[in-house]
C-alpha cells in the first residue's frame, strides 16, 4: 500500500455547508472542476481533446455484507463521468442524450408522478439536447469485471513486479440523467424482501476515487497509419497522490486492488448495438431491449463494424452503450503529451479537496473512508 496522509488531503466540511451546496449542486447552480490539461508536445493536432469533465469511482460490496476487504467482497464497480464541456463543437456545452422518457431516467420520472406508469425500454431512445451549463450530465457505467484494466506499467522506482498485462474491460451504460438525486437512488443501499432468501440487505456504494478526465481522439501517425482511436484519461484528486514532504505517493490498497491508478489512459470502443453477441473475446454482452437504441447519425458512426470509437463521447449518452475499456498506460503525458492538472494541484496545501464534489452531491448516500483514506471499509 502506497503512503497517504488523509488529514493532508481533506478537510471536513461542516454538515450544514455540505448540505447547502449539495442543494445547489442539485438545482446545478454550481459547476464542477473539470481541470486543466498542458500539452507537451510540438504536435497539438495529434491529439484533440473531445470532452472534459469530472470522474468518480465507486464499488459496492455484496449483498449482506457490511463491508469489503478485497475485490472478492464486491458486487459492483461504478465509474460516474460528469461531462462539463466539449470543446471543438460550435457549441461546446451542448451535447445530445437520450429521451428523458426511456431507459431508467424515463421508469423513475413515471414514478416520480410526471406520467403513466408503464414500463419503458431497457436501452435509451430518443434524443434530447443538454445544456451542461445549466443542468448536470451525469452517466453511471458499470464494469463487468468488478475493476479496471490493469494499466499495465510501471514506474522503476516504485520497485515492484510488472503485473501481465491484462485483457479488455467491458461495460455499459447503466443510466443516464439530469439529476443528481437518480445517481444518487443508483448508490443508496437498501432492505428487500425475496421469496425464496427472505430479508436481504444491500450495502452502500463507497467512493473510491474522484478525479478530472477527458476523452481525447487520438491521431496515430505510426505503425501502417492506423485510424485515428478514441482515449479515455483521468488523474485522481483523491486519494492524494503526494505525502506531506511533496513526495509521489500513490493510490491506496482498494485503489490498487482494484486497477483506480492515480492516472491512467485506455483505449475506448462503442460496441455496436446492432451487431450479434458471438461471445467472442469473452464478452457476450446486453440482451434484447437493454441494448442502447442510438439515432440514425450515431448510427452511421459504425459503418457496419462492430466496434467505433466514442466519435462523439454522445454515444455514451445512451442506457444499454457497450463499451471496451483497453489498457493503454498509467503515464498519461508520457503516451499521449498531455498533462493533467486537478483543482486541488492547483490549490496551496491541497486545500481544494475541501470542495470535493464527490463528498458533497453524493457523501449522505455512499461511505467515503475509502476515498479519504485509502482504505478498505
Amino acid at each position: 500500500m502506497y503512503p497517504l496522509n488523509p488529514s493532508y488531503c481533506y478537510s471536513v466540511i461542516p454538515k450544514t455547508a455540505a448540505s447547502d451546496r449539495a442543494r445547489k449542486l442539485s438545482s446545478w447552480s454550481a459547476m464542477g472542476q473539470e481541470g486543466t490539461e498542458e500539452k507537451t508536445r510540438p504536435d497539438p493536432a495529434a491529439v484533440e481533446i473531445q470532452e472534459k469533465g469530472e470522474v468518480f469511482f465507486f464499488y459496492r460490496p455484496k449483498v449482506n455484507r457490511d463491508e469489503a476487504r478485497s475485490p472478492d467482497d464486491v458486487q459492483r464497480m461504478y465509474v460516474v463521468l460528469r461531462p462539463e464541456s466539449a470543446p471543438g463543437r460550435d457549441r461546446p456545452a451542448v451535447e445530445l442524450k437520450q429521451s428523458p422518457d426511456s431507459g431508467k431516467e424515463g421508469t423513475k420520472r413515471r414514478k416520480t408522478g410526471d406520467g403513466d406508469d408503464k414500463k419503458a425500454p431497457e436501452g435509451g431512445h430518443g434524443q434530447e439536447e443538454v445544456n451542461m451549463e445549466e443542468a448536470p450530465l451525469l452517466r453511471v457505467i458499470v464494469m463487468g469485471k468488478k475493476s479496471l484494466p490493469d494499466p499495465g506499467k510501471k514506474k522503476k522506482k516504485k520497485k515492484k513486479k510488472k503485473k501481465k498485462q491484462g485483457r479488455p474491460s467491458w461495460g455499459y451504460v447503466e443510466l443516464v440523467t439530469t439529476s443528481v438525486e437518480d445517481v444518487k437512488d443508483a448508490l443508496r443501499g437498501e432492505d428487500y424482501d425475496t421469496k425464496t432468501r427472505g430479508k436481504r440487505h444491500r450495502p452502500e456504494a463507497r467512493a473510491l476515487g474522484e478525479g478530472v478526465y477527458r476523452i481525447l481522439k487520438h491521431h496515430h501517425s505510426g505503425h501502417g497509419g492506423r485510424a485515428a482511436h478514441t482515449h479515455l484519461v483521468y488523474k485522481l484528486e483523491l486519494p492524494c497522490s503526494k505525502d506531506e514532504g511533496g513526495e509521489e505517493g500513490g493510490a491506496g490498497e482498494p485503489q490498487e486492488a482494484m486497477n483506480v491508478e492515480p492516472e491512467a489512459s485506455f483505449v475506448l470502443q462503442i460496441k455496436n448495438p446492432e451487431g450479434q453477441n458471438s461471445g467472442g473475446g469473452g464478452f457476450g454482452g446486453l440482451q434484447g431491449k437493454r441494448k442502447a437504441e442510438f439515432p440514425e447519425h450515431l448510427k452511421e458512426r459504425f459503418g457496419g463494424n462492430r466496434y467505433a470509437p466514442a466519435d462523439p463521447p454522445d454515444l455514451l449518452n445512451y442506457e444499454g452503450c457497450e463499451l471496451l475499456l483497453i489498457s493503454a498506460s498509467d503515464d498519461v503525458e508520457e503516451e499521449l503529451g498531455l498533462e493533467l492538472h486537478t483543482e486541488t494541484g492547483t490549490e496551496e496545501g491541497g486545500g481544494g479537496a475541501r470542495c470535493s464534489d464527490l463528498v458533497e452531491m453524493f457523501g449522505d448516500v455512499a461511505h467515503v473512508k475509502p476515498l479519504l483514506s485509502g482504505t478498505w471499509d
